[in-house]
């Protein structure tokens, strides 16, 4: 499957700039912002009593083979009563990106780094995310430290947030490290290098297993949708390439769902504001009820969030295949999520998907504005110092962060597509089993279940609903719009 013009990778870089500015979002860094840039050197060195030096804990990085921005480190301790003591480094970010400066000014109007088939528009310069800001291997670094003991059950029994300095001693990859956890592969070499990482890790794995257990009993679903990521050789996409969740990633997911409930409730409890991250309920409840009935399962009229939960876990067993679509199907359903700013006293809406009540975004302050705005309230607090925005700008920020990160994210869907359509190109005219995944008055849209894409019904799609199988014909493509056109051959 290839196109005619080899250079997919330059194609797809132009398209993603174009929806961009489209879309009101920046692709490149302003000349005031690079020249404050031009005079950090160094990454922050940061001394005192109030910061702890924790360098010599076997602190490591789980992320993508090719992530660049780290943002976290892990290390566990096991303590009595087969408790574990967790503790989560967060990047010290705001260190050298000051609120009210250049940098912070892109930041704030993209308010989240933009991943495109054709390359990265980070919301920082990557001399910061990739470097200075950055918890690189075996560089000394500022961050905030989120502390959990987890009980044996999963349970928080104690918590704590506050500043140190850290060194990460082994940038390890989610697949690797899974494939080892999941005996079907071998140790990696950055784990033996370090003294104590290895039974580290099977205490963090041990750890996350528990937490994730208790959460799903708590009503916390269980998704698996299918996400695909163009392969290269050399600039030309060559295939789609799917990635599935594993156990390295469970522990990051874990790991960093009870750090963002911690923050939150830090924050409360020293009485200051927040920007949470809710998930209301469902949107298309009734639907995801009319699904569990296709599937002979019963769900109560209004939404419960344990009883979809044991819906999903049965049919995942059930079908472990064919179980992506369903998950798919149901988070259409639910509706995305948004950020709102919650004053002290406040009750919080929740996330309903994770069946947590406190929940932001604290741990990836490389990568989304919310998550530095976070860790400034964090310091505010750990430090005693006055609040860093009013609760009028904590509303706003909240408002624009939410519609920003659906432009961002309807530029990086864009480009998906376009990717998926330079491999489509000479397949128009071929039929595929599909799943529909939105319907609506703007449209009806579907996923092929054999080759992870998604295009839009444009004839044929009368009757169709968010999670019916369907058959479509592929009758149209657009690169440059980033369009994949279906029309209903089947039941």
């Amino acid at each position: 499957m290839q196109t005619d013009n080899k250079q997919h990778r330059a194609i797809l870089q132009r398209i993603a700039r174009r929806a961009m500015l489209q879309r009101g979002l920046l692709p490149d860094f302003s000349s005031e912002a690079l020249a404050e840039l031009g005079s950090i050197q160094a990454p922050a060195l940061i001394e005192g009593e109030q910061v702890r030096d924790l360098r010599d804990l076997p602190w490591a990085s789980i992320d993508n083979d090719d992530s660049r921005d780290l943002d976290q480190l892990t290390v566990a301790e096991a303590m009595p009563g087969d408790k574990v003591k967790l503790l989560v480094a967060v990047a010290d970010v705001d260190s050298l990106v000051k609120n009210g400066s250049a940098i912070d000014g892109h930041a704030h109007h993209n308010t989240t780094s933009i991943y495109t088939a054709g390359s990265i528009f980070p919301m920082l310069p990557e001399k910061l995310s990739a470097n200075l800001t950055s918890l690189n291997f075996n560089e000394e670094r500022p961050a905030i430290i989120v502390e959990m003991v987890i009980a044996a059950d999963g349970s928080l029994e104690g918590s704590d947030i506050y500043r140190a300095r850290v060194r990460n001693h082994a940038k390890l990859a989610y697949n690797s490290v899974a494939s080892w956890l999941e005996r079907n592969g071998s140790l990696p070499e950055a784990v033996t290098a370090v003294r104590g990482l290895e039974e580290n890790l099977r205490l963090q794995d041990r750890a996350a297993q528990r937490m994730k257990d208790l959460r799903h009993m708590n009503g916390a679903l269980s998704f698996e949708t299918v996400e695909a990521r163009p392969v290269f050789d050399g600039d030309e996409i060559r295939d789609l390439e799917v990635e599935k969740k594993n156990r390295a990633k469970d522990i990051i997911e874990d790991f960093m769902i009870g750090a963002n409930g911690v923050a939150a409730r830090y924050l409360s409890s020293n009485k200051f504001p927040s920007i949470r991250r809710v998930v209301r309920t469902p949107k298309r409840w009734e639907r995801i009820v009319e699904l569990a009935d296709e599937h002979g399962s019963k769900l109560p009229d209004t939404p419960d969030s344990k009883a979809l939960e044991e819906f999903l876990t049965r049919e995942k067993a059930a079908d472990l295949d064919g179980f992506p679509d369903l998950s798919l199907a149901v988070i259409k359903l639910m509706g995305a999520g948004e950020y709102v700013s919650e004053l002290p006293g406040d009750t919080a809406t929740g996330h309903f998907g994770l069946a947590v009540r406190d929940y932001t975004h604290s741990t990836a302050p490389n990568r989304r504005y919310t998550d530095l705005i976070t860790q400034r309230l964090l310091k505010a607090a750990i430090g005693g110092s006055p609040l860093p925005y009013s609760n009028d700008e904590l509303e706003a920020l909240a408002k624009h962060c939410t519609k920003e990160e659906d432009a961002a994210n309807k530029v990086e869907r864009q480009v998906r597509k376009s990717a998926a359509a330079m491999l489509l190109k000479h397949r128009i005219g071929e039929q595929f089993d599909a799943i529909v995944t939105g319907a609506a008055e703007k449209g009806t849209w579907a996923r092929l279940l054999t080759v992870p894409v998604e295009g839009r019904v444009v004839k044929g799609f009368e009757g169709l609903d968010v999670g019916n199988r369907t058959r479509v014909q592929l009758i149209s493509v657009d690169i440059e719009q980033g369009y994949i056109d279906f029309m209903k051959v089947g039941p």
